[in-house]
C-alpha cells in the first residue's frame, strides 16, 4: 500500500460581514472544513490569510498575500468553500491568473479550466448588469428626469453630516482593526492551546514575522491581549 504524498497548503478565509468575523462563526467553519480535508502528514502553513470584505468588493488584500506566499513557498492554497464565491469575477480571474495551484474542500476537482469558465460567466453577468443600468439611467433621463446634481427639495449637507462623516471614519479604522485582530486570532489560539503565555505568544508571532494589527513587528503580551480582548475570547 502507497503512502500518500505529504502537501503544503496555505489556507484562505472568507467572511463578507464584520458581524460574521466578529463572531467567528463563518471563520470557524471554514476552519473545520480546511482541517477535515487535511491528510496525515499534510502540511498547513500559518497564519492563514482571512479575508472580511463584502463581496462587492474587488479589493483581497489577503488573497494577493496568501497568493504571493503560495508563490514564494511553492505551497498549495486551499480554500474552504469556492461556491459562495463563484460569482466574484475578481477573485475567480486572479485565482485562475496567480499561476499559484489551488483546492477547494467543497470542490476538490476544480481546476483552472473550470475557474476560468466560471470567470467568464461572472464577467458576463457583470456586464450585463452594468448595460442594464445604464439603458435605465438613459431611459429616465429621456423622460425628463433630473440625474445628480442637487435636486428640489434635496437637503444641503450640515455640521451634523459632517459629524456622521467623522464618526464613519472611526467606524472604518474600527473594522480594520477587527480586520487584523481576526487574521492573526487563529495563530494565537493554536499557541494557546500549546499551553503558551502572552509573552511567549508574543515571542513566537514576533519570531514568525506576522504583523501586529497596527502593522508593526513589535508583538508584546499587552498587544496579544488586545487581540484577544478585541474578538471577545478572553486574555489568557
Amino acid at each position: 500500500m502507497s503512502i500518500a504524498t505529504p502537501r503544503t497548503f496555505i489556507s484562505y478565509l472568507r467572511v463578507s460581514t464584520a458581524r460574521q468575523g466578529r463572531s467567528g462563526l463563518g471563520i470557524e467553519a471554514q476552519q473545520a472544513a480546511i482541517g477535515a480535508f487535511l491528510r496525515p502528514g499534510d502540511h498547513l502553513l500559518t497564519p492563514p490569510y482571512v479575508e472580511v470584505e463584502s463581496g462587492r468588493k474587488e479589493d483581497r488584500p489577503e488573497l494577493a498575500k496568501a497568493l504571493a506566499r503560495c508563490r514564494a513557498t511553492g505551497a498549495t492554497l486551499l480554500i474552504a468553500k469556492l461556491d459562495r464565491l463563484a460569482r466574484d469575477a475578481h477573485f475567480l480571474l486572479g485565482l485562475q491568473k496567480s499561476g499559484v495551484e489551488f483546492i477547494a474542500c467543497d470542490l476538490p476537482n476544480a481546476n483552472r479550466l473550470t475557474i476560468g469558465i466560471l470567470a467568464m460567466v461572472a464577467e458576463e453577468e457583470a456586464r450585463a448588469i452594468s448595460a442594464r443600468t445604464k439603458a435605465a439611467l438613459a431611459a429616465a433621463k429621456a423622460r425628463g428626469k433630473v440625474l445628480g446634481g442637487v435636486r428640489p427639495g434635496q437637503r444641503v449637507l450640515t455640521a451634523e453630516d459632517s459629524k456622521r462623516g467623522a464618526e464613519a471614519g472611526v467606524a472604518v479604522r474600527q473594522r480594520n482593526a477587527d480586520h487584523a485582530a481576526h487574521r492573526v486570532l487563529p495563530r494565537i489560539e493554536a499557541l494557546r492551546a500549546e499551553g503558551g503565555t502572552l509573552a511567549s505568544i508574543a515571542a513566537s508571532l514576533a519570531a514568525e514575522g506576522i504583523p501586529t494589527p497596527r502593522g508593526g513587528a513589535g508583538w508584546t503580551a499587552t498587544a496579544v491581549r488586545r487581540v484577544l480582548l478585541r474578538v471577545g475570547t478572553g486574555a489568557a
